[in-house]
């Protein structure tokens, strides 16, 4: 343990300043990092003096501000052993992101991830290895996803009034593994175009862009979203056989799609034979009070996929294609689909956390969510910036005016200054629009959320 210790904490001693405000840093990077395992014991302040060749004081100082910031737990007659403060195990925005929230951080809100949901996430892990015997003792080899977890969405979409079997599911290695496979399936011939959302979400257009898709982009604004007149247009213009769409919470402009619209849209791929595909990672992120009803985007020609990324953590790559039961069968034997399906473990703690204790974490998690955007909201206020407050989802759709700066420009000033920031020409299928927007995640910590905007705030009156 003692040289154990001295090498996790590297070479504390050339950092500047004070050597018990070093010795303090370098434990909690060591924690943050993953070299001291949280709950790992520490040797008593006498051996952490001898093993240091420190003096007794520097290491109780040491020590104290470790405990003051929530990174040691001390027990009387048990020492000392590190942990995550709870101002990191009880929030939604990644570490790596603001390191924490230290004022001197750089920031990134480039991207719209969360945090694991830290205690339900541990425990779910506890009982996945609690049900994993049976699974070790298999080969271990691909299958259709394990029957539970397949059950259970099933289940899930059948209480949201889309009746649903197990063999109706096809579970992936996340929402873009869904969409590749669906592709490689349905997409054979490579110069027919694919209608697509403008904004998009960049993922999926990078995986159409690999396969050197034509796209055929509609508008869909936060303020009116999806324009179904230019939709239909669209299809009878140019027959299309594919579309590509996010109803609920739509990433970047948070646009939710009525169900009105949702009709609409499957009466036109009903009467023009356009398979639609439904992307829902963002459903369960709804932010209003009380949550709305809208039903899935749903009918003969509709295929939905989802995936626990958004919604519980993007470290846990388990997502789904929800189709008939003939096309999850073809997906099955397809060459692609060894190679994009989750590991068994990864599907037993996707299945635990998507069972008894979602609706928990989901209302945590969106409390905490809605907080964040209302931060936001009030942040942006006064500044001449217009955009529509979203419903749900992660982030919110920043329109920069008619005179401000351009989204390009902006974001390399803000990069400048240590934030990064994404524009809008990255979201868009042309890659050249949407030159005034940007997108801001409400991901990250209100103490996050009020740096960012007074450095962009700055940034405009350079």
């Amino acid at each position: 343990m003692d040289s154990g210790f001295v090498a996790a904490l590297g070479d504390w001693r050339t950092r500047p300043g004070p050597l018990a405000r070093s010795l303090a840093a370098a434990v909690r990077d060591a924690v943050a990092d993953g070299r001291l395992p949280v709950g790992t014991r520490l040797p008593s302040e006498r051996q952490l003096a001898g093993i240091l060749r420190l003096s007794r004081g520097t290491v109780v100082a040491a020590l104290s501000l470790l405990r003051a910031d929530g990174w040691l737990r001390t027990r009387h007659g048990s020492g000392s052993a590190v942990r995550l403060p709870a101002r990191l195990t009880e929030r939604t925005t990644p570490w790596s992101l603001d390191r924490g929230g230290a004022a001197d951080a750089a920031l990134d809100l480039t991207l719209a991830v969360t945090a694991a949901p830290h205690d339900a996430y541990r425990a779910a892990l506890a009982r996945a290895a609690e049900l994993s015997a049976p699974l070790l003792v298999d080969s271990g080899v691909a299958t259709a996803g394990l029957p539970r977890l397949r059950e259970l969405l099933a289940d899930r979409y059948t209480r949201a009034g889309l009746a649903t079997r197990p063999e109706q599911i096809l579970v992936t290695a996340g929402a873009r593994a869904a969409l590749t496979l669906l592709l490689d399936h349905l997409h054979t011939d490579r110069r027919a175009p694919v209608l697509v959302e403008n904004p998009a979400f960049p993922g999926a257009l990078a995986v159409l862009r690999a396969r050197g898709t034509r796209l055929l982009p509609v508008p869909v604004s936060a303020a009116d979203g999806w324009d179904t007149a230019h939709l239909t247009a669209t299809v009878h213009r140019h027959r299309p056989r594919l579309a590509y769409l996010v109803p609920d919470f739509h990433n970047p402009t948070g646009a939710h799609m009525t169900a009105a619209g949702r009709r609409a849209v499957a009466e036109l791929a009903d009467r023009h034979g356009v398979t639609v595909i439904a992307d829902e990672t963002m459903r369960d992120l709804d932010l209003r009070t009380p949550a709305g009803t809208e039903p899935h985007l749903a009918g003969a020609h509709v295929i939905q996929i989802g995936s626990a990324s958004k919604t519980l953590w993007s470290g846990l790559r388990v997502g789904w294609i929800r189709a008939g039961a003939d096309l999850v069968r073809q997906l099955r034997i397809g060459p692609l689909q060894a190679l994009l399906a989750p590991p068994p473990l990864e599907q037993l703690v996707a299945a635990e956390l998507l069972g008894a204790p979602l609706s928990s974490v989901l209302a945590d998690r969106r409390a905490r969510l809605r907080a964040q955007r209302d931060h936001l909201v009030a942040l942006l206020d006064g500044t001449g910036w217009t955009f529509t407050v979203p419903a749900g989802g992660l982030t919110l759709w920043l329109h920069l005016g008619a005179t401000g700066p351009h989204a390009v420009d902006l974001a390399a000033r803000a990069a400048a200054r240590g934030l990064a920031v994404t524009p809008g020409p990255h979201f868009s299928a042309d890659r050249t629009t949407l030159g005034r927007h940007l997108r801001l995640p409400f991901t990250a910590t209100p103490q996050t959320l009020t740096r960012a905007v007074g450095l962009l705030r700055e940034c405009c009156t350079v």
